[in-house]
């Protein structure tokens, strides 16, 4: 992944994260695999684990423990009431920023 997409990803993944917990609970290596699925081959598990604990103490998400057949209990996150509302400011400002970089390209051929 080049400079230009980290950079641009370190804004949004929040709102991704979060857009994919919308769908369905998860856990961390499912929230890691969706987002390779969806061609975010590079982002590394640990990002999403300090993301999951960043979303976590702001209150974004619910967790529950999940007992586990091997080793600990897995961490399932799902999005909360405040979650959603965040989700959705993303989803409205996303729209505004992807509508005004059309237009500029546009301008610029």
């Amino acid at each position: 992944m080049g400079k230009q997409m980290t950079e641009m990803l370190r804004g949004t993944l929040e709102g991704i994260v979060l857009a994919i917990l919308s769908v369905r609970p998860a856990y961390g290596y499912e929230i890691t695999a969706r987002l390779r699925e969806q061609g975010f081959s590079e982002i590394a598990e640990g990002t999403v684990y300090a993301l999951l604990v960043r979303i976590e103490q702001r209150g974004l998400v619910g967790v529950e423990k999940i007992p586990s057949e091997m080793g600990p209990p897995r961490k399932v996150y799902s999005i909360n009431a405040q979650g959603q509302e965040y989700l959705e400011e993303f989803w409205r400002t996303w729209s505004f920023l992807a509508e005004q970089l059309e237009q500029l390209r546009e301008e610029g051929k």
